[in-house]
């Protein structure tokens, strides 16, 4: 789950001790020429979990309210990446001496979190890193250890930060800190400068929450940045159906998550794309005539791919949905079966005799024949 920039400082990086900006969130342009009015100049900000926000022009300076209000207009209702902006944040301008590069996320390979630093701030860092890997220090983190300011001045060691050194490191324990705090998969804060009158502050953040963690910060998840969504994937919504659509022309439908990404994965591994995500286990199968409409609305699905497998949830049960959804909907597209687990004769059968479809033995089969049919 995504935060928006605002979020991100105010939730988790304020309540950890992390100097950030005064700023306040508006909606309108009369409301950023009203803050800027009580900020002084300000920058003014889009507010979408998107990168690149100044490279599309969502980032621009006011220095009056008259200025804020014909810059918040401008940027208010503009498109960045998937997302459309409708608020800005109003944010005290910031004299910048030096920019850094601070972030704690989660190396999966190691198993660890990893502390980042980079004197080369407020660049994109994977260009960065890519030209001048030395550029950034890595520190990974013992989960059992719970770092403060000192364990972090090795780190910074020979980077010439001067009388920054001290605050840096203070604030890689405390966004360490907020890390773990807070379940974070990343917590990057770029830049981190050093300002004119030597304070260190914060003045942008990108905070990234383990999805598998929201049931423990019930208190931050209502604030997340909602994911934007495609035409189908927002009637998947409106029929409790997880849908995503990804560019593909290989139908799925199958009953689990796992299965689901599984059965994907073999599509592309058997060199066809898949046109979706969407599971139908559990109480979903009652609503197979909508999520196979919803499946067969993509206008680029060519065959489609039911792979059952059952366990607890017996496969004839779902096959009785998806059977009745097909002969009421009447598709024209070729479709491929795969029945293996609990009441399969009972499904197999089903499907035989009302749709005169054969399943296939095996998984791997039927996947093969629905990518050669998409092609």
């Amino acid at each position: 789950m995504n935060f928006d920039e605002h979020a991100a400082k105010s939730l988790v990086l304020a309540p950890a001790g992390i100097p950030v900006p005064r700023g306040q969130i508006c909606r309108t342009a009369k409301e950023a020429a009203q803050a800027v009015g009580a900020i002084g100049p300000a920058a003014i900000k889009a507010q979408v979990a998107a990168g690149k926000r100044g490279k599309a022009g969502g980032i621009k300076p006011a220095d009056t309210p008259e200025e804020a209000e014909r810059v918040a207009a401008a940027i208010l209702g503009m498109s960045i990446g998937e997302y459309k902006v409708e608020r800005v944040l109003v944010e005290e301008q910031a004299n910048i001496a030096h920019e850094f590069y601070a972030a704690v996320l989660t190396d999966t390979e190691a198993r660890k979190p990893l502390v980042l630093f980079s004197t080369q701030g407020g660049m994109d860092i994977e260009k960065v890193a890519a030209a001048n890997p030395n550029a950034i220090r890595r520190q990974h983190v013992d989960l059992d250890v719970e770092p403060g300011a000192v364990d972090f001045v090795s780190m910074l060691a020979g980077l010439q930060l001067g009388d920054a050194q001290a605050s840096v490191a203070d604030i890689l324990s405390r966004l360490y800190a907020a890390y773990r705090r807070r379940d974070a998969e990343l917590l990057e804060i770029n830049p981190l400068a050093q300002l004119a009158d030597r304070r260190v502050v914060a003045l942008d953040c990108k905070f990234v929450l383990d999805d598998a963690a929201a049931y423990r910060q019930e208190d931050i998840v209502r604030f997340g940045a909602p994911a934007p969504m495609t035409a189908l994937e927002q009637r998947g919504a409106e029929n409790g159906l997880k849908f995503i659509q990804v560019d593909g022309n290989v139908g799925v439908l199958a009953n689990g998550a796992g299965l689901t990404m599984t059965t994907m994965d073999v599509i592309r591994h058997f060199g066809g794309r898949p046109a979706n995500f969407l599971e139908i286990g559990g109480e979903a199968y009652t609503k197979s005539a909508a999520a196979l409409d919803l499946v067969l609305s993509n206008p680029g699905v060519k065959s489609l791919i039911i792979n059952f497998c059952g366990a607890f949830a017996r496969t004839d049960v779902m096959a009785e949905g998806v059977v009745k959804a097909w002969q009421e909907l009447k598709p024209a597209i070729p479709v491929f079966f795969s029945i293996h687990g609990t009441g399969e004769d009972e499904a197999i059968a089903l499907v035989r005799a009302r749709l005169g479809i054969e399943p296939y033995d095996l998984m791997e089969d039927a996947i093969q024949a629905a990518v050669r049919a998409a092609q």
